[in-house]
């Protein structure tokens, strides 16, 4: 038998733990579904992915200086001429395979600051590059929101036109790309990548108040929040602060986590502006990591949308400060709607309203959490199903058996 050629394409290996987890995730599949598939990834961190997963990878971008600013005139020419290399390179990687699947992430959205020729580009000659080639891009349990900006929404739109299959990890994703001008009929909805992963076993609530999770977020607002960006950091940033130490005063331990490299210097912040040994911070480098956390802290408030999603996943009860859509699609899917809170406008009074409120019903959310997640698990096993019969080359391999 021909071995499967599968490639991984994204932002992987780049900091972001949640990029890995759903990177994670695929490989479990093509493991245990496809174990005589050959990988290698085209990605952002190509040394961290192989000294983790233990697959070849190479570099996304041939300019090593490509989500830097360019203020020099070599910069400016580095950048261009690297556009011009990245096509050839892409191509040249696509060619070599039979399948390419981008593994989750908001790929298709701009809920972060992001420039229409780094990413958003690099996505497009992928899957132009697939459809040229004959290779299939599978866009697997991606995220998609609404975009202003003309040049990244017309990137995003026909990567997501020229994908082979798409998959989206909520309805709003589906919706965004149908509003952009994508036929969506045949697209499927399922459950974030991260809900292949396995679960830490929870620690039994003592029965007296303890620790408290805080995921934080070197948040400065999304794609059209650039003018505003640091008011709105300043804004997030006190407001937790005063959240952090009004739990603080009543005694209660604080563990704060990150979901990315760049988060570090708002736990910096914390720690310097509250000043108590009940403050720590978790050394935490993948979902697993952050599980863990979760599964041991009685309650939770997070940012990131993979902070919330292991705070869901340990069966922890947890408050959502949302910055967009997709935060708020998860939590109501997990039972949680009612436990949001805009990170743009952080009012630690009812923050910590709601944090009570929470904790009061744990017991009952503790139990919607782990009927939910049971719930989702299974219908990630099916779009790993629909996902083998639609991209795959046919090896006489059977269907993946599918749970009811």
């Amino acid at each position: 038998m021909t071995p499967v050629r599968v490639g991984v394409f994204g932002l992987l290996g780049s900091g972001n733990v949640g990029n890995d987890g759903s990177l994670e995730a695929i490989l479990g599949y093509l493991r245990a579904e496809h174990p005589e598939a050959v990988v290698d990834a085209l990605c952002g961190g190509p040394e961290s992915v192989t000294a983790r997963f233990g697959i070849p990878a190479t570099r996304l971008h041939w300019y090593r200086g490509e989500y830097r600013t360019a203020s020099r005139a070599g910069a400016v020419v580095g950048k261009g001429v690297g556009k011009l290399v990245d096509a050839y390179r892409t191509a040249a990687w696509v060619r070599r395979h039979d399948v390419v699947i981008v593994p989750g992430m908001g790929v298709l959205e701009a809920t972060l600051p992001l420039r229409p020729w780094g990413f958003p580009y690099a996505l497009f000659l992928l899957c132009a590059s697939g459809r040229l080639l004959g290779t299939p891009v599978a866009l697997v349990s991606v995220g998609a929101a609404p975009i202003r900006e003309r040049a990244t929404r017309t990137l995003v739109r026909w990567s997501a036109r020229l994908a082979a299959y798409r998959s989206y990890r909520d309805s709003q994703s589906r919706e965004a790309l149908r509003s952009m001008g994508v036929d969506t009929v045949r697209d499927e909805v399922y459950p974030d990548l991260a809900f292949a992963l396995p679960t830490p076993p929870r620690s039994e609530p003592s029965g007296t108040p303890g620790t408290v999770c805080v995921g934080v977020m070197a948040f400065h607002g999304g794609n059209d929040d650039r003018a505003r960006a640091e008011e709105i950091h300043r804004r997030y940033l006190d407001g937790t602060i005063r959240f952090v130490r009004a739990l603080v005063e009543e005694g209660r331990p604080v563990r704060l986590l990150t979901g990315d490299a760049a988060d570090l210097v708002v736990v910096d912040a914390i720690l310097e502006a509250v000043d108590s040994p009940l403050v720590t911070a978790a050394a935490t480098s993948s979902l697993a990591d952050l599980m863990k956390e979760m599964a041991a802290a009685d309650s939770a408030v997070a940012v990131r949308y993979h902070n919330l999603i292991c705070a869901l996943r340990s069966g922890t009860p947890v408050v959502a400060l949302s910055y967009a859509a997709k935060s708020d699609a998860l939590m109501e899917a997990m039972g949680l709607g009612a436990f949001r809170h805009p990170a743009r406008a952080v009012d630690p009074d009812r923050l910590l309203q709601q944090f009570r409120a929470l904790e009061r019903q744990a017991a009952e959310l503790r139990r919607t959490l782990a009927e939910r997640d049971a719930a989702a698990v299974r219908r990630l096993r099916r779009q790993f199903a629909d996902l083998t019969t639609a991209v795959f080359p046919r090896t006489g391999r059977s269907p993946i058996r599918q749970e009811v």
